[in-house]
């Protein structure tokens, strides 16, 4: 092959890679400025998200199509899916409406046990919700609780607690909405590998709460999301979150996080493209970790001192061209922490 026909083919391969984007998930709880901070996005931060969707000509997807994409092709334009936690009022009240005006499909995932109480939809609201193109709505349990084997629970009362708890609530939205679809979203965006395991028996998609975009690299069973409550939402750090890319170390090579030790321990394959130099990792509430780079092109990650909390992340970007970053999050499960 003649000299020039070689460098315009691997120049096109080079911009192929370097345009290639993955499905940003942005998850909510309320969407309200009278409802509690830590779970909520107010209504004028909300607007101001959803315009700079609008600003960088991002496609907003369904949520399983965008993700099924993502996971099994690769996205070849950047695009974003929606999604909303347990169903709140406010979902239905503030955001729908300003969804609907913008023609964007998003997912409700529902705790049905909630379904009525004060503060959530009502089941006619739901099935109201669910007769309007592009939205969807699935499983978010029944009661939210703590789905994690919790330490020395006997494994078939475990299971009988699984059971329960995922298979339940897919049978009460099949029977008063008619819909069946493979979405899990983890109540506190907990689990550990035996969940997954559950999760992958039944053919679901499963989604989490820590951060970073879904690529090919992704796991069906610990699918990333990036929080967009008021503490993590804001206009400044959200364009690199809708443009980031998936981190390229496989799912399977990442621990299923429940600690063993305190400060966990992250050791992963730092692929030959990247430089350990250029890779900046952060510890909730410990700001900047440092990095050690050991032998066979392996890292390490130690946050400098023992967490108190049940749940925590460690965070790792690197540039990948085009102003954009690789995203990893890394989320930690300390079952000796008492529940929420």
């Amino acid at each position: 092959m003649p000299g020039n026909i070689v460098f315009a083919f691997l120049t096109l391969v080079t911009l192929s890679t370097a345009v290639r984007a993955d499905l940003a998930v942005l998850q909510y709880h309320h969407v309200s400025d009278a409802t509690p901070p830590s779970t909520s996005t107010s209504e004028s931060l909300f607007e101001a998200q959803l315009n700079m969707l609008g600003d960088l000509e991002l496609e907003v997807v369904p949520l399983m199509e965008g993700t099924r994409q993502a996971l099994e092709e690769g996205a070849t334009r950047n695009s974003v899916a929606l999604t909303f936690d347990d169903a709140y009022e406010s979902v239905y009240t503030t955001a729908a409406p300003m969804l609907a005006d913008r023609g964007y499909p998003y997912t409700v995932f529902v705790n049905t046990d909630a379904v009525g109480r004060t503060g959530y939809m009502t089941w006619d609201q739901l099935e109201e919700l669910a007769s309007r193109e592009g939205v969807t709505l699935a499983n978010h349990s029944t009661d939210h609780g703590h789905l994690a084997r919790k330490p020395d629970e006997p494994e078939d009362q475990w299971q009988q607690r699984i059971e329960h708890s995922l298979d339940d609530a897919q049978r009460e939205l099949e029977r008063r909405l008619g819909i069946d679809n493979p979405l899990f979203a983890y109540p506190y965006g907990e689990f550990d590998s035996d969940l997954e395991d559950e999760l992958s028996d039944r053919g679901w998609y499963g989604y989490s709460q820590h951060s970073g975009p879904i690529g090919l690299s992704s796991a069906t069973t610990r699918l990333p999301r990036f929080p967009m409550a008021n503490a993590y939402g804001q206009i400044g750090s959200l364009k690199n979150k809708l443009l980031s890319r998936a981190f390229p170390v496989e799912a399977a090579d990442l621990p299923d996080g429940v600690i063993t030790s305190n400060p966990p321990m992250l050791e992963l394959p730092l692929p030959e493209t990247l430089s350990a130099s250029r890779l900046t990792c952060f510890a909730s509430g410990m700001g900047r970790i440092d990095i050690e780079t050991v032998e066979d092109g392996m890292i390490r990650v130690q946050a400098p001192g023992a967490f108190n909390s049940r749940r925590f992340r460690y965070n790792c970007t690197h540039p990948a061209g085009d102003g954009r970053f690789y995203w990893l999050s890394q989320p930690w499960l300390n079952l000796s922490q008492p529940e929420d």
